[in-house]
C-alpha cells in the first residue's frame, strides 16, 4: 500500500498521486469524512441546499504483474485546535482504520511519502530519506538510488529524528499490526519549508525510487513544467539574497553542516518578505 497526504511542500501526496495516476489504479472506496473534517462548503442550487463537500480520503487499486497494490490519497489530515497536521485521537483513529483496508486486502507492506528538511541547497538534486520499521528492511534501503536513512543525515543527532502528522503515524500502526512499513522522503532545503508553493524537484525523487521498487516504468515528464516554475520562483528569491547570506548558504553545495545555523531564519524572513511583496505580480505556478 502508498499512503499520502498533504505536507510540506506537497511532496508526499504528489509522488502517491502520481504513482496512482500514472499506473491508472481504479478507485476502490472511501473512508467517510462526517467524523473527522467540518465540511469544506454547503451546495446550493436554485435556493435548495444540495449537500456539503468533504475533504476526499479514498482508496484505488491496481493488479500489477503479480502484485496488488492499493493507494491511499487523504485531502487533509485530522487535527485538533488549528494544527497544520495530524494530531489527537481522530487521527489515530483514521491511521487504525487505513491499516485495517490494508490487512483486510493482505498487505504486507506500507510505504507513505512526505517531506524531510535539511540543510540542503536548492540546486542539488534532493535525496530521499528513509525511515523504516525493522532491521530487515535496512540492507534494502541502502540499495535504492539516491537514498539514505534518517540516521545518515548529518544535521541529526545520534540519529534521532521525527516524522510529523500521519505519515510518521501510519508507519507506527503498521509496525504495531505486523506489516512492515517505510516512509520515503523528499529533501527540501529548510527555508523553503514554510512556502506556500509545492516542491515537486523533491516529488521527483522519491517517484525515481518508487520507480524502481515496483520495476516499472514511469513518465515524469508531466513534471517538467511545474518543476520549472517552481525553480524560477526560487532562483528569484536566491538572486536578491544579500551577498554575505548567499555566501553562507552556497557552502551547503560542498560541506555537510552538524547544525542549523543563522541562515534558516534569515532566509526564511527574507523569502516570506519577498513572497509577500510579490504575491499579486508574480507568476505562480499552473
Amino acid at each position: 500500500m502508498f499512503v499520502g497526504w498533504p505536507g510540506i511542500g506537497n511532496i508526499g501526496i504528489l509522488a502517491v498521486s502520481a504513482l496512482k495516476d500514472q499506473l491508472k489504479a481504479e478507485p476502490l472506496g472511501e473512508i467517510e469524512s462526517w467524523d473527522f473534517f467540518y465540511p469544506r462548503k454547503v451546495f446550493i442550487q436554485d435556493g435548495l441546499l444540495e449537500g456539503l463537500e468533504f475533504p476526499s480520503n479514498q482508496f484505488y487499486y491496481k493488479r500489477l504483474g503479480h502484485k496488488d497494490l492499493l493507494f491511499f490519497i487523504g485531502e487533509e489530515q485530522p487535527a485538533v485546535g488549528g494544527r497544520m497536521y495530524a494530531s489527537g485521537e481522530k487521527a489515530y483513529q483514521m491511521a487504525n482504520l487505513v491499516i485495517d483496508v490494508a490487512i483486510q486486502f493482505g498487505c504486507k507492506r506500507v510505504y507513505t511519502s512526505g517531506a524531510c528538511v535539511s540543510l540542503s541547497h536548492h540546486q542539488l538534486k534532493p535525496r530521499v530519506i528513509a525511515v523504516v520499521s525493522s532491521k530487515a528492511l535496512i540492507q534494502e534501503i541502502k540499495e535504492y538510488p539516491n537514498t539514505i536513512l534518517m540516521s545518515e543525515l548529518g544535521e541529526r543527532g545520534e540519529g534521532e529524528g521525527t516524522i510529523t502528522g500521519l505519515n510518521g503515524l501510519l508507519l507506527a500502526v503498521a509496525k504495531k499490526r505486523g506489516l512492515d512499513s517505510l516512509c520515503l522522503m523528499g529533501e527540501i532545503p529548510d527555508w523553503l519549508s514554510g512556502a506556500s508553493f509545492p516542491y515537486p524537484k523533491a516529488s521527483r525523487s522519491v517517484l525515481e525510487v518508487f520507480r524502481e521498487i515496483l520495476e516499472v516504468e514511469i513518465d515524469l515528464g508531466f513534471l517538467d513544467k511545474i518543476e520549472r516554475e517552481i525553480e524560477e520562483m526560487v532562483e528569484t528569491f536566491y538572486a536578491k539574497f544579500p551577498p554575505d547570506l548567499k555566501e553562507e548558504y552556497d557552502q551547503r553545495k560542498s560541506l555537510v553542516q552538524t547544525r542549523p545555523g543563522t541562515i534558516t531564519v534569515q532566509a526564511q524572513i527574507f523569502v516570506d518578505d519577498q513572497f509577500k511583496e510579490g504575491e499579486e505580480g508574480e507568476k505562480k505556478p499552473s
